[in-house]
């Protein structure tokens, strides 16, 4: 196992030399903050003569999987051998060290067994009581990273000041010989059209989430039986993110379920509507709620045998969508990742002066967009009126 690291990567070795009991990583994306802690960790592992434990946790299971699991089989590589690691309790197993991987919402992992070393990823969506009990239960070192999205319990305790604690900020600067020159260039670009977006993942400094359209919401593990299921369907291609959401609505509670089934880019109709019969959408049956700026991908996927709807246009119909959908109580299913990410991204834009305006950021608006198309269209007694 060859390892091509970055700057980042030898400021923690560094730390982890000089005994540092809390090493914080707070910085952009791209900045190898993640991949760089799991290189040092790995190599921490194999090179164990004795018994060690480290434990690696994250908001839910399904972002461990899709996060710092997948980066942990990357980085072996081909050194990775299935033998070693149990895909049921997600512990994989060194000569001497073991690596776990679990949510830090467990309980019994938070007042369990203690551990050697601990890395919590993004630790911002992480509880500060989950944190303490996790960490009080670590012999030697607790590692964590975040994109500082704005200030949560790490700046609110003055943990960067503490004793023992060694502080290390990242941007993609940090990262350059290793990122694609086409991400670092998306990234500038994506700068330029928001400030605030830029602060927090360009620079890696503290961001500031005034001004969410949607802030409030909960996660559960899977969608609930019974209410009323409608799917939602927002249209990509090339650059913006084709997303399919399904919704279980209780209308009479204003409570609203949805999990996130497509989230990709570059379908054509032909592929959305495969997808979309894999993952269980009825045909002839199932209501999809669909972006009526596509009159022609509605017809086509229409022509498939399913039951897609376009929305209906409005005066001031994105903003009156937003209205309705803030009436209901909002969740998303663990495993919906990439709209979790946009709801809690999801801002309305301030003009020159800082009043925010009606616009909002076009980056996180996809899954969004789709779970408002579903939820307005399932209010039969109004007009669809959404954009």
């Amino acid at each position: 196992m060859r390892l091509i690291t970055t700057s980042i990567y030898e400021q923690l070795a560094e730390a982890w030399l000089d005994r540092k009991r809390h090493i914080w990583v707070e910085g952009g994306t791209a900045a190898s903050k993640t991949f760089s802690i799991l290189q040092l960790l790995i190599l921490i592992a194999r090179s164990a003569k004795s018994p060690l434990l480290i434990s690696i946790a994250s908001e839910s299971i399904p972002h461990i999987k899709r996060g710092c699991l997948r980066d942990f089989r990357r980085i072996l590589g081909d050194t990775f051998e299935e033998g070693r690691f149990n895909k049921t309790d997600l512990v994989y197993r060194f000569s001497q060290a073991q690596i776990e991987f679990f949510s830090a919402d467990d309980s019994s992992k938070q007042r369990g067994a203690r551990r050697d070393i601990l890395f919590l990823n993004e630790v911002n969506n992480i509880a500060y009581d989950a944190f303490r009990e996790l960490d009080v239960r670590t012999r030697i070192c607790t590692f964590a990273d975040w994109n500082p999205v704005s200030e949560f319990f790490f700046h609110e305790q003055h943990l960067k000041d503490s004793d023992g604690s060694s502080y290390i900020h990242a941007t993609y600067k940090d990262a350059e010989s290793v990122v694609p020159p086409e991400v670092i260039a998306n990234i500038i670009s994506m700068g330029e059209r928001d400030p605030n977006w830029w602060n927090v993942y360009g620079l890696g400094r503290v961001g500031k989430i005034e001004g969410l359209v949607y802030p409030y919401f909960d996660q559960i593990e899977a969608l609930p039986l019974g209410g009323d299921v409608i799917y939602g369907l927002d249209f990509g291609y090339s650059n913006d993110f084709t997303v399919l959401t399904k919704n279980v609505l209780f209308e009479d509670k204003k409570l609203a379920y949805s999990q996130e089934l497509i989230y990709e880019i570059g379908l054509t109709n032909a592929q959305i509507a495969r997808t979309m019969e894999e993952k269980g959408v009825l045909k002839h049956k199932d209501v999809i709620i669909a972006d009526s700026a596509e009159p022609k991908s509605i017809k086509e996927i229409s022509e498939f045998g399913f039951n897609i709807k376009a929305c209906i246009k409005g005066s001031d119909s994105v903003e009156y969508g937003h209205q309705k959908v803030r009436q209901y109580k909002q969740h998303w299913t663990k495993d919906s990742l990439n709209c979790i990410k946009e709801q809690r991204n999801f801002r309305y834009i301030p003009d020159k002066d800082g009043k925010f305006t009606e616009k909002t950021t076009h980056r996180y608006s996809h899954g969004m967009d789709s779970r408002r198309y579903a939820l307005i269209g399932s209010m039969r007694a109004l007009p669809l009126m959404i954009g």
